[in-house]
């Protein structure tokens, strides 16, 4: 598909400006205190064992409230009974700090997160964050790959490919990762959490553990099914090394293979490919609900393979790509 160069450049000055935000918001801003932190590091625990969240909401969160806190701290205000208009506040002044509304919002979801699970545990009886609105922003269309650079991506870890210099077991583990990613839309941290008990391959379905620790089901073609069977039978075993591991993907330690791990051996098959490097392993979710709903699949099925909890969220896969577009146009307008 083509993204503009503006999209691009869009993207990256909103990155760039969030990082600068953040480092003049925190100027001269106090560390949370030792209670503080431990409030803090009990949060995450809870979105790790109970939400199976995954390491990159984690860490946001985990930034996000620390954020806050250094924020009550510089202003003298208690976290613990702070209301809706403080926090607000706390919002007003990120937005003066130039964070981009997506990153705001992320905080204020971060908030809504922490005083919920505070609830639980006991240590407020109220979400003053609840009674707050995200602010509006721009849903940009997300970047999917072209036919053509599927394939590109594919050759780079094939028996022909240009990364002949890896060793044979990573070129397959690799080559099935990639596979398992674009044929079951899954995210990351699916991936990474895969268990080889949750493969079918008699059924050709995959069973993944979602967000909030939601379980679904999605089918794989064959393609996948031999891909991710090649790996469990030829290169998974070197990566054992007689060890054991419930875990699919292992690293060359035969640990399961991190979220950051995973991110990197897509980032080189791009660089192999020659592709966009500023790619994301989530662009291959992105095409595979693209090209499922391009082919004709009900957006109810679609929702299901997802794992979204939200139709409309499965909605903003709908669009047509330019070339879908000429083709259509082409066939149906009378002076095609």
């Amino acid at each position: 598909m083509i993204e503009s160069s503006q999209e691009k450049t869009k993207q990256n000055k909103e990155e760039s400006k969030n990082v600068q935000a953040e480092a003049l918001f925190n100027q001269g801003f106090a560390v949370p205190d030792k209670a503080y932190e431990a409030l803090v590091r009990k949060f995450c625990l809870s979105l790790q064992v109970e939400q199976h969240a995954s390491e990159h909401t984690i860490r946001a969160y985990q930034s996000d409230t620390r954020s806050f806190l250094r924020w009550c701290l510089k202003e003298d205000i208690d976290p613990f009974v702070v209301n809706h208009k403080q926090i607000r506040l706390y919002l007003g002044e990120l937005d003066m700090a130039r964070y981009s509304r997506r990153t705001i919002n992320r905080h204020l979801s971060s908030l809504k997160g922490f005083y919920q699970w505070m609830i639980i545990a006991h240590y407020c009886e109220s979400n003053p964050a609840a009674v707050l609105q995200g602010a509006k922003q721009g849903r940009t269309l997300p970047r999917v790959l072209s036919q053509k650079e599927i394939e590109a991506l594919f050759s780079v870890y094939s028996d022909e490919g240009v990364a002949q210099t890896l060793p044979f077991e990573e070129r397959i583990r690799n080559q099935a990762l990639i596979e398992f990613l674009y044929a079951c839309g899954a995210r990351v941290s699916e991936a990474s959490g895969l268990l080889v008990k949750n493969i079918d391959y008699k059924q050709s379905l995959v069973k993944v553990l979602g967000k909030g620790g939601k379980e679904r089901f999605i089918p794989m073609h064959d393609l996948a099914n031999k891909a991710l069977y090649r790996y469990q039978t030829q290169a998974r075993p070197v990566f054992l090394n007689d060890a054991y591991s419930e875990h699919f993907f292992l690293s060359s330690h035969g640990k399961p293979l991190s979220t950051n791990a995973i991110r990197g051996i897509f980032k080189k098959a791009l660089r192999l490919a020659g592709l966009d490097e500023t790619l994301s392993p989530h662009a291959l979710r992105h095409t595979f609900a693209t090209d499922l709903l391009s082919g004709g699949a009900d957006l109810r099925s679609v929702q299901e393979m997802l794992g979204h909890s939200s139709l409309s969220t499965t909605q903003m896969y709908t669009h047509l790509s330019p070339e879908h577009l000429k083709k259509e146009h082409h066939l149906a307008h009378p002076r095609g």
